[in-house]
This record gives structure tokens, C-alpha cells and sequence, in this order.
């Protein structure tokens, strides 16, 4: 009976043992890294390479209008993507709303071996390894700096010198999910119109290291894609897909337009609110009707 128990043993053992070097071999197969992949100027995602040739650009008409409407009115559109809404920023310019395109940027915290690698990309590829820097020489007129820099516990980007970089190159605004120095320089007038949403702001130089360059990063509690629609204020942030700016547009303006039409009736002071918001079916037919007649 031992040696039966024994010889049952043994054989599992024996699985185990293969299953185990089968998985860790087959773990390790991957697919030959393209000519020049550590030398480009985009990090390599396998996700936006699966996504690449499904995002068209959002148009510059679009994001002036985005950035006409209130946040609530656009997060009341976008349907399974409400859930990427962060608050909890402050900005250098209470009051600003801005729209743009996602520039994103993912730190880490330093270490010897990291900074040589991180050293090492950016001679081969011909960068600053100052990721403010990159997007103070290579960002695009629209983009907004989206920044992963560990939040609250986090580090800072830049400071004032490298806001007005990116402010000169066409850069939109700054969100970082992390700090930000210089908040009194960032507040005067030549910032007007180019507002930095941070976690905190400190006098602390930065010092995590870019690792990844326009791939996909994480703000808060949400997955922030490179492209991404960003609509933010002080009440937070938005970020959706550029597929989806047309039809947020479109049913975000109409919901603006309708609760216009609701304050005015509130106004007048002819109708009970119960009746005014939402509207009685009387008030919707008759705000149809004046919607067709225009």
C-alpha cells in the first residue's frame, strides 16, 4: 500500500513539475521587438497599437464648442463612460474651462538602473528625458498635458518654466495627478488662458522619470488612452474617446438648451416648478413645437 502511495506521489509530483516548466516557458515567448522600437518617438503600446485606425482625430471646431458647454451637460452624455470623471484638482485659473487632446505621460519614482535606461532612450531617440520638456518641443497646438505622477503622494512635473514651454508650443492646459511648483508665477497674467489642475502644489524640483510617452496611464481611478477627448474645470475632469465627440456634443447641447428653456419658464414665475423641472408633458409638447419651428 506505501509503494502505491508513494509511486501516486512521485507521478504528481512529476506533473506538477511539467505543467509548471511548460507555463513558465511558454510565459516567456513574445513577439521580436520592431527595427528602431527603442528609439521612437511614441512609447509602444500594444493597446493603442490594437486601437490604431479606430480614433479619429477630434476636430479643433469640436473642441471649441466642448469647451463652451458645462462639464455636468457633457458627463450627462457619455453614457458608459461617465465613470472617467476625477475631481479633486485645484487650478491655477479658477474658472477656466478648457478642452484638448490627450498628451500623456506616465513617472516613476528614480533609481540608478532606471535613470541610465531612461538616459540611454532618450540619447538613441534624440528627446529630453524632461517629459516637459519633450512637450514643450514636441507637443501639438490642442494637445493637454496629461500627466501620471502618483497623485496625492505623488511628485511634481515642472514649475513655471516649463508651463510657458508648453504654453508657447500650443498646449491647451495641464493635468497632473501629482504637484506642480511655481503656483503664484502660474497664476499671473501671461498664464491667462492656459490652466495647470494639479493635486498639490509645493517648491519641490522634480525628479521621477518619464517612462512612458503618449501610452495608455491611469488618473485617479480612470484609464486615460493618448487622443482622448479632455474637457476640465473646477469641478473636474472629463475623458472619452474622440468617437464619441460629435454625439456628446450634439446631446449635451441639446440638454443645455432645454434647462435654458427650463430657467426662463422658472423666471417668468408662471409655472410650478414641479412643472417646470423636469418639464410637464404640456411644457415638453410645447417646447418641441418651438424647437421644430426655428
Amino acid at each position: 500500500m506505501q509503494r502505491l502511495v508513494m509511486c501516486v506521489l512521485a507521478l504528481g509530483v512529476g506533473v506538477t513539475l511539467t505543467a509548471r516548466q511548460g507555463g513558465a516557458q511558454g510565459s516567456r515567448v513574445d513577439v521580436p521587438a520592431p527595427d528602431g522600437l527603442r528609439a521612437n518617438r511614441t512609447t509602444f503600446s500594444p493597446v493603442m497599437d490594437v486601437l490604431r485606425g479606430t480614433r479619429p482625430e477630434v476636430t479643433d471646431d469640436q473642441l471649441d464648442q466642448l469647451a463652451e458647454l458645462p462639464l455636468e451637460a457633457i458627463w450627462g452624455a457619455l453614457g458608459d463612460y461617465r465613470v472617467n470623471y476625477v475631481r479633486g484638482f485645484t487650478s491655477t485659473q479658477p474658472g477656466a474651462r478648457v478642452a484638448g487632446r490627450a498628451l500623456t505621460m506616465r513617472f516613476l519614482p528614480p533609481r540608478p538602473d532606471l535613470v541610465k535606461a531612461i538616459d540611454t532612450l532618450a540619447d538613441e531617440g534624440d528627446w529630453d528625458r524632461r517629459y516637459y520638456a519633450r512637450a514643450a518641443e514636441e507637443a501639438r497646438p490642442g494637445d493637454i498635458v496629461v500627466a501620471e505622477l502618483g497623485g496625492s503622494d505623488g511628485h511634481n512635473l515642472f514649475g513655471a518654466m516649463g508651463a510657458l514651454g508648453s504654453k508657447l508650443r500650443g498646449v491647451a492646459g495641464v493635468i497632473i495627478d501629482g504637484g506642480s511648483r511655481d503656483l503664484i508665477e502660474l497664476q499671473d497674467d501671461m498664464f491667462d488662458g492656459f490652466p495647470v489642475f494639479a493635486r498639490f502644489f509645493d517648491v519641490h524640483t522634480t525628479s521621477w522619470l518619464g517612462v512612458e510617452w503618449n501610452a495608455p496611464v491611469r488618473i485617479g481611478e480612470v484609464t486615460v488612452l493618448p487622443g482622448d477627448v479632455v474637457v476640465a474645470d473646477d469641478s473636474g475632469a472629463l475623458f472619452f474617446p474622440s468617437t464619441l465627440a460629435q454625439s456628446v456634443l450634439d446631446s449635451a447641447s441639446a440638454r443645455s438648451e432645454l434647462e435654458e428653456y427650463e430657467r426662463e419658464l422658472l423666471r417668468s414665475e408662471m409655472y410650478r416648478f414641479r412643472d417646470v423641472y423636469p418639464l410637464s408633458p404640456e411644457l415638453r409638447e410645447e417646447y418641441e413645437t418651438q424647437r421644430q419651428r426655428r
